[in-house]
């Protein structure tokens, strides 16, 4: 019998359970995965971590342990009842990016998958167990599960960005259509790609001060940034043997035009890259996916350039 895959999903009683285990296990049956269920439960952790040893301290914390047991028991057999092979553990230790590693070393999991919910500008900026941290650590392609439903046959949309203009190898391009295409053709969906640019706009004053000469032509200018960003994302799109009516550029800023782009074609999921952050990279805050991610009302798919990958 051939070993299948693993999934390893993070399962937060206070973040949409029903959300993950629906998404988890529709994930699990379209590619033919198992599941690896972690609850992340750290308030009990720090908790626990407050008693003193004694042997009143020793029952309290195995009754906490046997009740997460128990829990993640209850979700995780609502998988099986569909025939899904689902084994569990429970995750005490924060902040999530960091202890999550070892169960990814341990479980090698061909994906991540983690319910999300809106994020306020205080929890955005705060480095604790957030959504970010977990984008910025993990090396698996991370799928963060919305939608309370996936559409049937679900448009997907994988936003690019072919003209490298923010510094990204252009390997990630090839890796987030290779991504969506897997899931295409696991679920019957239809794959976008989507490249925003940006025009060249607000810089009218401080140009002229510039260039006193004469006028500086930013329509001509504009109009071949535009042309340039059309001609790479086509080449992108032959490359992957996409269509080029499925092939759309929009002028604007990303967080405006990728969720409003995904609502238009009532995407069932949006596909987009990130590029993994150590040391004190990781405390910067302001890529794409982390700005798109609060504005979206299908799941979102990132990926990285990583070792595992959803595609043979």
């Amino acid at each position: 019998m051939t070993k299948l895959d693993t999934l390893l999903a993070i399962l937060e009683l206070d973040c949409n359970p029903d959300t993950l285990i629906t998404r988890t296990a529709w994930i699990a049956q379209s590619f033919g995965f198992n599941v690896h269920l972690v609850l992340f439960e750290p308030q009990s952790g720090a908790l626990l971590g407050r008693f003193a040893a004694s042997d009143e301290a020793d029952r309290i914390r195995q009754e906490m342990q046997d009740t997460q047991a128990m829990v993640v028991e209850e979700y995780a057999n609502k998988m099986r009842k569909d025939g899904i092979e689902v084994s569990t553990s429970v995750l005490q230790l924060r902040p999530l990016g960091d202890s999550i590693l070892p169960i990814i070393s341990s479980v090698d999991p061909v994906l991540v998958v983690k319910a999300t919910q809106f994020h306020s500008t205080a929890e955005r900026g705060k480095l604790v167990d957030t959504d970010w941290q977990l984008m910025r650590m993990c090396s698996r392609p991370l799928w963060f599960a919305i939608a309370e439903k996936m559409p049937p046959e679900p448009v997907i949309v994988a936003a690019v960005d072919p003209s490298n203009a923010h510094d990204k190898p252009a390997t990630l391009d090839h890796e987030i259509v290779r991504t969506a295409n897997a899931v295409a053709d696991a679920v019957d969906g239809e794959v976008h790609l989507l490249h925003v640019y940006e025009r060249l706009v607000g810089i009218g004053t401080a140009a002229t001060r510039e260039f006193k000469s004469g006028i500086l032509p930013i329509n001509e200018i504009d109009s071949r940034i535009k042309k340039e960003h059309r001609t790479a994302l086509d080449a992108l799109a032959a490359a992957c043997d996409i269509d080029t009516e499925h092939a759309h550029q929009l002028p604007g800023r990303s967080q405006d035009i990728i969720p409003t782009f995904a609502r238009s074609r009532n995407a069932g999921l949006l596909v987009m890259g990130a590029l993994a952050r150590w040391g004190i990279k990781k405390a910067i805050i302001g890529s794409t996916a982390e700005r798109v991610i609060d504005h979206m009302a299908c799941d979102v798919l990132i990926v990285q350039l990583g070792e595992r990958q959803l595609y043979d």
